[in-house]
């Protein structure tokens, strides 16, 4: 809505602004035939002053022969006609005038002839000459009718002006109405906005108050929540906790009585190969071969078993006590940090023909350094592990700031992950590609809940045989643990 009264208002000027340059136009060019109408008035006021001024010097030579009168006379038989031509110019665009024009030139050419006559006759013949001149003047009827045709066309003037003058002003009223329309229409415009506006002022406030009430509720809840969420997750490394330990015991039985097995096959194995030296037909195959092949293969599947469900166990026990330990934010120097992790790594890699480049400076944070060193240590061993042979090594750590988080990135050349495994290798116990490298699989678990618990996250971008680059995000300032 106040998106409409804006529009309208903007319309309302731009109405009242190309009204007031259309009347402004008009009013000019009225003014412009205004102003010719007083010059067309102004040269045929000059007409009837010279044709006085050449009948008072005619008059006056005659009477006096004056030469002054003389050179008045001429001045205005030179001036007449330049009148007329000006009439004639100014008022081509007048059918009227110009055949006003057409009475007058014969008119004053006439009135003209007759004065110029008698003014010869009195230089001819003296001053009685001159006096009987100006006693028989006929040129009287001749002066009337050239001052009557004037009168006409300054009527005809007087006229126009009337006409022009009132189309004038008939345009300064409407661009008066204009104006007062488009000030109607801008304070109805600017009352709507002010009210749409105080309108939705009162339902932000409403809404403000309903969000503030909301964002206690939810302040509440999520309190609650995480109360929940960390009693849950103390539960469940107390319970990771007690399971490990107490599938310790029966394990450490298992792999003893495995001992003892071996230690009671040896003496077994020692009987049989008397038997078979001293009594060989006492032998069967079936004994030989459960003493010699299949006992010992059971006891080593049993080792072998019971010493990976060992690592399993020591695995759970670490994340457990991982999870329980108190996170400690310090300010920390990432550069001396992540050289630290590469200097320690410097043999591993300079063994397997790679090399750590650190582009400093790299963003620091503040967050828990054992997790964080943990983190970035998992990230490049596993770089290094997982190194494609035959091609130099080269991994790359460098990091970067956005707004209030910080990214540190660990990438590598190596073999690659398949884009479908880029979440499974998060999980615990679960790893991807060719199994040619120790391990159980809980390194990047461990790194991803660590990440958790620091507010942050860990991504992976990768593509078979074209290296893995793994993001970690982080607060720059950790804000509290969060809960998963």
């Amino acid at each position: 809505m106040i998106l409409a009264f804006v529009v309208i208002g903007f319309l309302s000027l731009l109405v009242a602004g190309g009204g007031a340059a259309v009347i402004m136009g008009l009013s000019e060019d009225r003014n412009v035939w205004v102003s010719h109408t007083y010059e067309v008035e102004s040269h045929i006021d000059g007409l009837r002053f010279h044709l006085e001024r050449l009948a008072s010097a005619r008059r006056g030579y005659l009477l006096g022969d004056d030469a002054k009168f003389r050179a008045a006379y001429a001045a205005s038989s030179a001036a007449i006609p330049a009148e007329i031509d000006a009439l004639q110019r100014l008022t081509v665009d007048n059918p009227r005038q110009q055949r006003n024009i057409a009475i007058l030139r014969p008119q004053v050419a006439q009135l003209t002839a007759a004065l110029d006559a008698s003014m010869a006759a009195a230089e001819a013949g003296g001053r009685a000459r001159a006096a009987q001149a100006f006693a028989t003047d006929d040129s009287a009827p001749q002066t009337r009718q050239v001052q009557q045709t004037a009168s006409i066309m300054f009527a005809e003037e007087q006229r126009l002006l009337s006409l022009r003058v009132s189309a004038q002003a008939g345009y300064v009223r409407a661009f008066f109405v204009i104006l007062a329309i488009c000030g109607l229409l801008l304070a109805m415009v600017a009352a709507g906005s002010v009210w749409v506006i105080l309108r939705y002022t009162r339902e932000l406030a409403r809404s403000r108050d309903g969000l503030r009430r909301l964002n206690d509720n939810l302040e509440q809840a999520v309190q609650e929540r995480t109360t929940d969420l960390q009693r849950a997750n103390d539960e469940i490394q107390r319970f990771a906790y007690i399971v490990s330990h107490d599938l310790r015991s029966p394990l450490v039985n298992v792999l003893g009585f495995t001992s003892e097995l071996d230690a009671a096959a040896r003496p077994i194995t020692e009987l049989l190969d008397r038997a078979e030296a001293e009594a060989p037909a006492l032998v069967g195959d079936e004994v030989r071969r459960a003493v010699r092949e299949d006992v010992p293969e059971a006891i080593g599947f049993i080792r072998g078993s019971t010493q990976k469900m060992d690592r399993l166990i020591n695995a759970i026990l670490k994340l457990s006590r991982e999870g329980r330990r108190t996170v400690s934010p310090e300010p920390l120097n990432m550069n001396e940090l992540v050289q630290g992790i590469a200097d320690s790594l410097h043999h591993r890699v300079t063994e397997a023909g790679a090399e750590i480049v650190v582009e400093k400076p790299l963003p620091d944070v503040v967050t828990d350094r054992v997790a964080l060193e943990q983190i970035l240590s998992n990230l490049v061993e596993n770089a290094v592990k997982y190194l494609k042979p035959g091609r130099p090594g080269r991994i790359v750590i460098r990091g970067r700031r956005e707004l209030a988080k910080v990214i540190y990135e660990v990438t590598d050349n190596g073999r690659g992950i398949d884009p479908k495994d880029h979440e499974r290798i998060f999980d615990l116990f679960r790893r991807s590609g060719v199994q040619d490298q120790p391990g159980e699989g809980i390194g990047l678990a461990h790194v991803r809940a660590s990440a958790y618990r620091l507010g942050g996250i860990v991504t992976c971008e990768s593509a078979l045989d074209q290296g893995a680059a793994f993001q970690v995000s982080l607060p720059a300032a950790y804000f509290g643990e969060i809960m998963v």
